[in-house]
């Protein structure tokens, strides 16, 4: 008898054991049928951090499985309107907010819905700058300040040995994005329409002969422009002077590729901050068409996990100036702005514009389009 209640007492304390397993399974695994996916589609200058900090929530919310698409901020926009995905998006993160409400306006043209379920979301800074390699920059800039109408005169002379550059140099060749298709070619073009006219932009401004023969010369003079910042200074670094010499990309990704350039070229590029700038708010949204309540929910908890301290830190060490002001640039570990990269600066001295208006944008797609 004594024996036989032992072995009770030990089944109960196996039966006990193997519920409380079984709860843990079904706290901390899948459950079939209840799985989420949240397909994000970003600009690629987000595609780094993204992918990193991709692993991480899917480890810590099981439950929720995340897809990454890459496409340039104009493309976003486009594609979700035109609906010409192969997928069913369920967050957008263009390069800047302005963007959203491009796509809001648009959107509400034709539907009587809203587009988003929410407010859309900052997720990371930046700006844009220049950058060249240093021996030609110093040439160009000699006061070490970016200056438009220097590139111009560059660009308008064709090569080097017309500028005062070496006669081995060869042509001059500055490179941006597709304007059509990415938000720092719009942006580019708008602050250079501005130094230009001199003064505010305003639909007029791209009616303006000289805009219109910078834009000409800038369309002839970039060939077969990238249609993502990424890949523009993947390029950049892989020709190294000679094939690319100047250029203007995103201050994040400037600091996040620079040693890749010192490994492939032999020597760093320099970094220039434009007087005026433009900051841009990588932005995220939910959107409606086609995303139930389960998955928004889902979406929003990937949004939320971005926007907290430790994953704000994740983009600063990939060049990202913090949503979320409570993260110290000069603090966060292998933070870009502690390792003496030439030019750049904590706090640049420097104007800071929000992005044009989407107007603004449509005229500068506009005139890219036609300019010869």
């Amino acid at each position: 008898m004594k024996n036989k209640r032992k072995s009770q007492q030990k089944n109960r304390i196996i039966i006990s054991l193997g519920i409380i397993l079984a709860s843990l399974g079904l706290a901390y695994a899948p459950i079939p049928g209840l799985q989420q996916t949240v397909i994000i589609v970003s600009g690629s200058e987000l595609q780094e951090p993204l992918k990193q900090l991709e692993t991480q929530f899917e480890q810590e919310n099981p439950n929720i499985k995340l897809e990454l698409k890459f496409q340039g901020s104009q493309e976003i926009v486009n594609k979700f309107i035109d609906n010409q995905n192969d997928f069913t998006p369920t967050i957008l993160i263009p390069a800047n907010g302005e963007k959203l409400r491009e796509l809001s306006t648009r959107y509400k043209a034709t539907n009587s819905a809203e587009p988003f379920y929410d407010q859309p979301q900052p997720i990371a800074k930046t700006i844009l700058v220049g950058i060249a390699w240093q021996e030609r920059g110093k040439v160009l800039f000699p006061d070490g300040r970016f200056r438009w109408d220097k590139v111009e005169k560059a660009m308008q002379a064709g090569n080097w040995s017309g500028i005062g550059g070496a006669s081995d140099w060869g042509s001059f060749d500055f490179v941006t994005t597709n304007p059509t298709r990415s938000n720092s070619g719009q942006l580019t073009m708008s602050l250079w329409a501005q130094s230009k006219v001199g003064g505010n932009l305003n639909s007029a401004t791209f009616n303006n002969s000289a805009v219109e023969s910078l834009f000409g010369l800038v369309k002839r003079s970039v060939y077969q422009p990238p249609r993502s910042t990424d890949i523009l200074l993947e390029e950049f670094i892989a020709k190294g002077a000679n094939d690319a010499d100047v250029a203007t990309v995103y201050e994040s990704i400037a600091l996040h590729r620079w040693e890749q350039a010192g490994k492939t070229q032999g020597k760093p590029y320099q970094i220039y901050y434009l007087n005026p700038t433009i900051e841009t708010i990588s932005t995220a949204a939910i959107v409606r068409r086609n995303v139930n309540g389960g998955t928004a929910n889902a979406a929003r908890k990937f949004l939320d996990f971005l926007n907290q301290k430790e994953q704000q830190a994740v983009f600063v060490q990939y060049g990202f100036r913090p949503a979320n002001n409570s993260v110290d640039l000069k603090t966060v570990p292998n933070s870009p702005w502690n390792q003496n990269i030439p030019g750049a600066e904590v706090t640049p001295a420097v104007t800071k514009l929000s992005p044009p208006d989407t107007q603004i944008f449509g005229e500068v797609q506009r005139l890219w389009e036609r300019a010869e």
